[in-house]
């Protein structure tokens, strides 16, 4: 699998995530009004939604990288 297509399985993965765990981070959010205890479950489930959006938008870091006879490259 070439690295494109091995980041965009990754992208294809963080968007099902994503799918996945929005309702249940909204159901918690009702349920931490009445149950304040259910606050660190939302926040984790929050911070997974927040880390799979990263990989969805994530561009690989040589796509940021100096071109290969850059000064700025040399120096990395």
């Amino acid at each position: 699998m070439s690295r494109t297509e091995e980041a965009e399985r990754v992208r294809l993965v963080a968007r099902n995530l994503v799918e996945l765990l929005s309702p249940y981070e909204e159901e918690l959010i009702a349920l931490e009004r009445a149950c304040p205890a259910v606050a660190p479950l939302r926040r984790a489930v929050g911070m997974a939604i927040a880390e799979a959006c990263y990989c969805i938008s994530d561009e690989t870091a040589d796509d940021w990288a100096p071109p290969a006879g850059d000064p700025a490259r040399r120096a990395r």
